[in-house]
């Protein structure tokens, strides 16, 4: 093993200098997570290269240290970041900002992504050629990265596509005798050893004739579309603990150093919106069963907020909002990045939520940004279902929505072009809601806890109704996510002098005795227990527990020390 600053000298040898950032100011941002997760660490590297990411896993490896990867840190369990300060050896957090590039395959029928890669820009690279990605921007964090959302089985919006899934990926692991090992399954011939293979990839340099269909292996989830339809089965439909969905990279919850996926794109279609509202969750379970059951296609999204949720986002997200909708996706990563280095400075000067503050106090001199027949729905309904169908199924949609509201309490208005991105913008804010009003109130809130929950499919029960005990304790309630898969985001706003902790875990048993699933979508991060199926897929992937320890609450010691990992 070597000390501390050999492998300092090692990793400023690796990127140079500049990209080797240490001490509590210049890495306070990639240390700490987005909501949840902070602890120290030896070192913040920002390797520019793929061959660069080799040699700086290769310095960690020697040096003893643990390894955490982090792409953008908009995680929501602090699954990349580290978790306190007994790991009982220095940690390397590796940002894999730098590393960005996005290859088209088959005519852009498929890409491949390196580390860096958001969803975002693979949205716009794909856009000038008809397609789409698993994912598109409104069904994630603004600046996520596409391998973060392979690494944890991300779900998103988008009806028929499913968790994030490929198992065709290049990934370095390190085995049980404690040896890094590069491992090349994208089903693309790019030499032997692992710098040619590293370098090659990072340049393009690569034939069609070099790309195989990599024996079959898929590219994106083969079933979901089939699953999401079984509406009367008493499991949920997708969640991150799912085995059936551990590959390799996929589900791996950075405990392999992915270097690059390859994965499927989908054709764009012209698509149209619904805005539909009900005070009778009733009504909208019979349209989520005719909506899966009765039409040739799926829906392409169906997206619920509760007017609790749509009230906290339109005052508390609309800088979101606003910024999304004058400026487009492509700079907002840049305004956070900025955000959290003025938010830093001011943290040092004893000052927290500055930006927040002031940016609250903006936008509320702002007029109305939502569409006028958006509030009238939510003064009249308390749930709101956002529906995009193709365009192609417009028509028979509306019908149906006709007749059923005929006979059923409730409405919809067929939304403009307008409308429809607006309502769907709205949805996004409202995910980011819960922060800002947390760091605009600190007097009266003790924190959030935000939980991604998946359902019985055939759970009607699905709106939640808490015991007088837990309601107390919250001042707000925020209940919103993927109807239709029936996934659903609940941010609870607890009250000054709470306990989120022992208020999370009350409502993990209430979950439990439902048959939900949890988290859904956003990796266990170190808020979860791994079940014992994806403790043992972690200690398969990294047996000497190397990569991103204590994920899911399990050993943070080397060599998995004497945990049984099952996950408790």
């Amino acid at each position: 093993m070597s000390d501390r600053n050999t492998v300092l000298e090692q990793l400023r040898a690796a990127v140079g200098d500049r990209h080797v950032l240490t001490g509590d100011k210049a890495t306070r941002r990639f240390r700490r997570g987005y909501r949840f997760g902070d602890g120290p660490v030896l070192a913040v590297v920002r390797p520019g290269t793929l061959l660069q990411l080799w040699r700086v896993l290769q310095a960690a490896v020697q040096g003893g240290a643990a390894i955490i990867l982090q792409a953008a840190n908009t995680g929501l369990t602090g699954g990349s970041t580290p978790d306190g300060d007994d790991y009982g050896r220095p940690i390397v957090l590796v940002s894999t900002l730098r590393l960005t590039g996005i290859q088209l395959l088959n005519e852009g029928r498929q890409v491949l992504c390196l580390p860096g890669a958001t969803l975002d820009r693979l949205e716009q690279t794909l856009a000038p050629l008809g397609r789409e990605p698993h994912s598109v921007i409104g069904s994630s964090c603004i600046g996520a990265s596409v391998l973060g959302g392979i690494c944890n089985n991300s779900g998103g919006a988008l009806v028929r596509r499913g968790p994030a899934y490929t198992e065709l990926a290049l990934y370095a692991q390190v085995d049980a005798r404690g040896e890094l090992q590069l491992v090349n399954h994208l089903g693309i011939a790019l030499g032997d050893t692992s710098e040619q293979i590293l370098q090659r990839l990072q340049s393009g340099d690569y034939s069609a004739a070099d790309v195989s269909d990599g024996d079959g292996r898929a590219a994106s989830d083969p079933r979901y579309a089939e699953e999401v339809r079984k509406v009367d089965a008493d499991t949920p439909a997708r969640f991150n603990a799912d085995p059936s969905r551990h590959f390799e990279a996929a589900g791996s919850a950075g405990k392999l150093a992915v270097f690059a996926v390859r994965l499927d794109t989908f054709e764009k279609e012209a698509a149209e919106v619904f805005y539909i509202g009900s005070n009778r969750t009733d009504s909208l379970t019979a349209i989520r069963r005719q909506l899966l059951t009765g039409f040739e296609r799926l829906p392409i999204a169906g997206e619920y907020i509760h007017r609790d949720a749509y009230d906290i986002g339109e005052r508390y997200g609309k800088d979101s909002f606003l910024l999304i909708d004058k400026l487009g996706t492509a700079r907002v990563p840049a305004a956070f990045a900025l955000k959290s280095r003025v938010d830093g400075w001011f943290e040092r000067l004893g000052l927290r939520g500055i930006t927040d503050r002031m940016m609250q106090l903006l936008t509320g001199l702002l007029p109305s940004h939502l569409p006028k027949r958006m509030g009238e729905f939510r003064q009249r309904y308390e749930h709101h279902l956002l529906l995009k169908v193709s365009a192609q199924d417009a028509a028979a949609t509306e019908a149906w929505l006709r007749g059923f509201f005929n006979d059923h309490e409730g409405g919809y208005f067929h939304c403009t072009a307008d409308e429809g991105r607006k309502a769907f913008l709205h949805r996004f804010a409202v995910a980011g809601a819960a922060v800002r009003y947390r760091e605009v109130h600190r007097r009266q809130v003790q924190d959030i806890v935000a939980l991604d929950i998946a359902l019985r499919r055939d759970d009607a029960d699905w709106f939640e109704q808490l015991p007088a005990d837990i309601d107390g304790r919250l001042l707000h309630k925020l209940y919103y996510g993927h109807f239709l898969c029936h996934v659903f985001h609940q941010d609870y706003i607890a009250r000054k002098g709470e306990d989120p902790m022992a208020i999370e875990h009350a409502m993990w048993a209430l979950l439990d005795q439902r048959g939900a699933e949890y988290p859904a979508e956003h990796n266990v991060g170190h808020l979860y227990p791994a079940k014992p199926a994806l403790a043992g897929f972690y200690r398969t992937l990294d047996p000497s527990n190397t990569f991103n320890p204590g994920i899911g609450q399990t050993s943070k010691a080397r060599g998995w020390g004497s945990c049984d990992c099952d996950g408790h």
